[in-house]
């Protein structure tokens, strides 16, 4: 065997385990990670003679801009350990320039996207029916599974959707299967708030499907979505959060209660707010924010609730209150870039007869739903501060990239 295909073969089972591994088990999308940068370490002398196109130049920029921004984290402190997510995104910039050249079939992907739905399905239902645990939370915290798992189902359903004809009937029934189990797993989690990424991602997802495989499908996959939502709703679990969200709305406003989850999330927001307007340029950093955070509690100024984490639970306003207003325009770049690479260009999605390819719309769908999810999960969380958060969007816009990339090339890359 050559080494292009020993190392496509490895870049194939990366793109299969990242997602397929995601929720199944402990740091599951590290095991694919870490197969692309074993990979990407070990091909180097044959990718780094290879150009790369400027869509992985792009990539590769915004990823290393973030990379310095989190570097900020160590503030004056030196804290060294704050060097585990900005090394994340460095390590992701070789495993980048590497799948250009060894790029997956994006086959490999579609098999794994659907494993990691189901699995967000059946772990959830494991962990709720068998563990008797109150919230399914995989290997994570509940919010990161839950929306992880929704995402996957996401992708799963888009899949489905666009390749319609493509699949057998059974492939058809499986990435069903994969949608509604996707879903499972984030209804068990009661992660409300990635429910808030369905307002973002449904109707651009809409529109782009109305516009290129046809209106009438979309209303099929519309009345199917509509059917799974009333089946998910019938679960208690998910009537009895909404109505707790509002009743903890309710109480926030009316009595300033901030033990609640949700009144816990309006105070840091409002803090956060008033401390990002007073250095809307620098921010506070991270140590500053904190050590504001106890001189206001000792102050009396706001309550002891906004001591309990580091973050605000909002991706936005962390970044205003600790890196100012260029902290929050590096997000929207790092989101916005991902958006304009993926977005589905006649360029990209039409072959040389100009019809369009199924294939490569696919990946664009994918790839746009990445961002627009993760600005979604944002609302409520800050995605971001996790591991499972940054591996999962590091890893799989390269691979979606490289495999959009192979499509429009009709090959593995330049040789």
């Amino acid at each position: 065997m050559t080494a292009q295909r020993w190392f496509e073969r490895c870049a194939n089972c990366g793109a299969f385990m990242l997602a397929g591994l995601a929720l199944w088990l402990p740091s599951g999308y590290s095991y694919g990670a870490a197969l692309l940068l074993l990979t990407a370490v070990v091909s180097a002398p044959w990718w780094c003679r290879s150009p790369a196109p400027r869509a992985a130049w792009w990539l590769a920029l915004v990823f290393a801009c973030m990379a310095v921004l989190w570097m900020l984290d160590m503030d004056a402190t030196g804290d060294w350990g704050s060097m585990d997510r900005p090394l994340k995104y460095l390590l992701a910039l070789p495993c980048i320039f590497c799948l250009m050249r060894f790029a997956p079939h994006a086959s490999c992907l579609w098999t794994g996207i659907a494993l990691g739905a189901a699995g967000g399905g059946l772990i959830g239902l494991y962990q709720t029916q068998w563990q008797g645990l109150s919230r399914a939370n995989g290997f994570t915290n509940a919010i990161q599974y839950g929306d992880l798992s929704l995402l996957l189902a996401l992708m799963s359903g888009l899949l489905l959707l666009v390749q319609y004809r493509r699949w057998q009937p059974w492939q058809r029934w499986l990435l069903a299967l994969a949608v509604l189990l996707g879903g499972v797993g984030s209804a068990l989690s009661q992660s409300r708030g990635g429910w808030l990424a369905l307002v973002l991602v449904l109707p651009v997802s809409a529109w782009l499907l109305a516009r290129t495989i046809g209106p009438r499908r979309v209303c099929w996959g519309l009345c199917a979505l509509l059917l799974g939502v009333v089946v998910l709703a019938q679960m208690p679990v998910v009537g009895q959060r909404f109505d707790q969200a509002r009743q903890e709305v309710q109480t926030y406003r009316e009595m300033g209660d901030d033990s609640s989850s949700v009144g816990q999330r309006l105070a840091h927001w409002r803090l956060a707010w008033e401390m990002g307007r007073e250095r809307p340029l620098t921010g506070w950093g991270r140590t500053g924010y904190m050590q504001e955070k106890v001189r206001r509690v000792a102050a009396g100024l706001v309550r002891p609730s906004v001591l309990t984490f580091g973050h605000v639970h909002n991706e936005v306003l962390d970044l205003f209150v600790k890196r100012g207003i260029f902290g929050v325009l590096l997000l929207l770049l790092f989101y916005g870039t991902a958006l304009a690479l993926f977005w589905p260009t006649a360029a990209r999605i039409r072959d040389a007869a100009g019809k369009i390819d199924k294939e490569a719309l696919s990946l664009c769908l994918v790839g746009v739903s990445m961002p627009l999810s993760y600005i979604g999960f944002g609302f409520t969380q800050v995605f971001l501060a996790h591991n499972s958060g940054n591996m999962f969007y590091l890893f799989m816009c390269p691979l979606v990239l490289a495999a959009l990339q192979r499509r429009r090339s009709g090959g593995p890359g330049p040789s």
